[in-house]
């Protein structure tokens, strides 16, 4: 059974009572459909006894969460938290720092590549869960039963996840990796803020030629500016397809801009204008944008064998081969070595995947006679 909070004083005497929590178990609640920044609604919180769930809407001092959360005496369990951590930092200016990611630790021990907190409780614990409230609206107040039993179920079994987790990557010496990997999961989280390139992961854009590529770049960063002072999604304001057909056509009218595949009349009337001052200033911008191009085939043979020996590595490791290294790594690495040279990721450079992942690659890239650069 759970403890409602939802009181500036209830949650300061509940942040007094877990301070001395060395395992505190954490999840959130939130909507992100129609507004570009997430919505927050419930925070569960549990020490392996007890569940508490924070009504966030009803509650405005978050000193006492913040000053618990980020404690470094306490060590937080998530299931795949970059979104929760994300949401946490923008919408109540919390940081945490030492946590212990259960999805993280499956895939190290070789239970699974992103595995599911329901796929995971049901594969150590054997408790099948009940995961039919994922899409409810949890801003909706008072929330039914059906949603606080989910939602109390969401931390309910993340202490028992945690010690089995611990046990096993202690007896596969794998402690360090897990913490790499954790440090490596902040560097992600923090990079999704940052959107300047957001561009060149449209689909099609390396096909536009310089101007166009630039144009684009100009148009997303706009997007951004006003999905941010809207609160609203990026869509709203011109789906990504059709700045692509902007960037592509460079009308110069806004007659033009009618001929925009998939564009409604009325987004045309409210940022057409707009649009066209935008495009005009993205003439005189330097042309330096940068979009990946699918591999060539000489390349993607040289991709092929990489992930036919990583595969084989990771077998025998027993290891996710996600986690020696992604495709969109790999495809980067590959790209970056147009001039006969190429570079790694840090991550594949030091630490401990590097004495399985940089042999291959560079036995590869070798056979191709490309070398490595900044070594």
């Amino acid at each position: 059974m759970s403890i409602w909070i939802n009181s500036n004083n209830e949650l300061s005497s509940l942040c007094d009572q877990l301070a001395d929590s060395k395992l505190i178990a954490l999840d959130t609640e939130f909507i992100r459909t129609d507004t570009y920044y997430p919505k927050i609604a419930l925070i569960q919180l549990s020490d392996g006894e007890n569940i508490w769930l924070v009504d966030v809407l009803a509650i405005d001092d978050f000193f006492p969460l913040k000053k618990l959360l980020e404690s470094p005496d306490s060590t937080l369990i998530f299931h795949a938290c970059a979104e929760d951590l994300e949401v946490l930092d923008h919408s109540i200016n919390v940081q945490p720092t030492h946590i212990f990611d259960t999805q993280i630790a499956a895939g190290i021990v070789n239970i699974g590549y992103s595995m599911g907190y329901a796929r995971l409780v049901d594969s150590l614990l054997d408790i099948e869960l009940d995961k039919q409230e994922t899409r409810s609206n949890w801003l909706a107040r008072p929330l039914t039963q059906r949603q606080l039993d989910y939602a109390s179920i969401d931390v309910l079994h993340l202490h028992s996840l945690h010690g089995i987790l611990v046990k096993m990557l202690d007896e596969q010496n794998r402690i360090k990796w897990f913490e790499e990997e954790t440090k490596g999961l902040f560097k992600v989280v923090d990079q999704r803020k940052n959107n300047q390139d957001y561009y060149t992961r449209i689909r099609g854009a390396w096909r536009l030629n310089t101007q166009s590529l630039t144009t684009l770049r100009h148009l997303c960063l706009w997007r951004e500016t006003i999905s941010r002072s809207k609160d609203v999604p990026k869509s709203r304001i011109a789906k990504d397809n059709v700045l692509l057909d902007i960037a592509k056509k460079m009308p110069k009218s806004k007659h033009q801009l009618h001929s925009i595949e998939d564009w409604h009349p009325g987004s045309i009337r409210r940022y057409g204008e707009l649009i066209l001052k935008e495009i005009e200033a993205s003439l005189s911008q330097d042309h330096d944008a940068w979009a990946p191009q699918p591999l060539s085939s000489g390349l993607n043979v040289v991709f092929k064998n990489i992930r036919k020996s990583l595969i084989k590595i990771a077998e025998e490791q027993k290891i996710p081969q996600e986690f020696l290294s992604n495709k969109r790594e790999l495809e980067d690495i590959l790209r970056s070595s147009h001039q006969g040279s190429y570079q790694l990721p840090d991550r594949i450079k030091q630490g401990w995947r590097q004495q399985w992942v940089r042999p291959v690659i560079e036995s590869e890239l070798s056979k191709a006679n490309i070398n490595c650069e900044s070594l």
